[in-house]
């Protein structure tokens, strides 16, 4: 696939709007060929005038987009700049405003908002597999807490952290890639849980001390090793220094970029970051493959976005 390699080119490749349909295509059907989404025949036409397909299967919605089946779908914003807000999401470091979008895009602030929420619902990956097994390769796992600075509450509010949201990551320390998600508490029963569903069998885990993380080695024969940040942050081999530097990253990003992020949308936010940070060995046409290969059979709409019963689509 002959796909652009810079943001100027993306924006004048996907100009063209026979460009985005043969990128759609390529990243949505390895074989190339068109399927309904709906009732997955290959007996289709293209309608050129009308720039949809129409199945010959006997079901409603005989016609369709490529939009369909997709995270795009629903949405009467076109791919010429949908595609070109995926490419800027994929590979800014630090991520895009809903505002900086809208201007340079030419929609509202509310549609912007709403395509940048859709773009990370196709960031999100899907984990078949556990992390970690040998000596070589432990998992590095630690907690952080996101929100407002200490200084900018009142002093009856500094020492409460039920107000923060809480994030658990794990790093895989041989292949360097991250899995992040919310979490309610810091309780033992939840840290481990999460431990036992990502981490597979034998596997070496390095913690700090947090008495969460204690009882580790009953489970999985897990060979579990904590360093005390009271007294090191660095014992040998046990650190969780790894880790802590994808959270700065993570911090950079809500404080400098997205400023004021509600609880409920953050794990929207540690998907957009996690894929950043598992694909930043790659290139930024790789990188924004990956996202619109994973836009198929993912959807969001405006009423789950905002936690409403009804809701309009930007």
């Amino acid at each position: 696939m002959d796909s652009p390699k810079t943001l100027l080119e993306a924006i004048q490749y996907f100009s063209d709007a026979e460009n985005c349909r043969k990128f759609m295509i390529a990243v949505r059907w390895a074989d190339g060929i068109v399927k309904c989404p709906h009732c997955g025949s290959e007996k289709v036409t293209y309608l050129e005038k009308a720039k949809v397909y129409r199945c010959y299967g006997k079901h409603p919605k005989a016609k369709f987009s490529l939009k369909v089946g997709t995270v795009f779908e629903d949405s009467p914003i076109g791919l010429e700049k949908w595609l070109p807000a995926s490419w800027l999401l994929s590979n800014c470091k630090n991520g895009i405003s809903s505002y900086e979008l809208a201007k340079s895009l030419g929609v509202t602030q509310k549609s912007a908002w709403f395509m940048l929420h859709r773009i990370r619902t196709a960031m999100q990956e899907d984990h078949t597999y556990t992390m970690g097994s040998h000596r070589g390769n432990p998992i590095e796992i630690d907690e952080t807490f996101v929100g407002g600075k200490s200084k900018n509450k009142h002093l009856s509010e500094r020492k409460q952290t039920e107000r923060k949201t809480i994030v658990m990551g794990m790093l895989n320390r041989e292949t360097r890639q991250i899995r992040a998600k919310v979490i309610p508490n810091v309780k033992r029963e939840t840290l481990q849980a999460e431990i036992l569903k990502h981490v597979g069998f034998n596997a070496h885990v390095y913690t700090d001390g947090w008495t969460g993380y204690m009882g580790l080695d009953e489970y999985k024969n897990f060979t579990h090793k904590t360093v005390n940040h009271i007294n090191e942050y660095v014992n040998g081999r046990v650190h969780t220094q790894g880790i802590e530097n994808f959270w700065s990253l993570l911090k950079r990003g809500l404080s400098g970029t997205y400023v004021a992020v509600e609880p409920f949308h953050m794990d929207s936010y540690v998907d957009e970051q996690v894929f950043r940070y598992n694909t930043r060995k790659q290139s930024d046409a790789k990188r924004f493959e990956k996202v619109l290969s994973q836009v198929a059979g993912k959807r969001l709409t405006y009423a789950e976005l905002t936690g409403k019963e009804e809701g309009a689509t930007c």
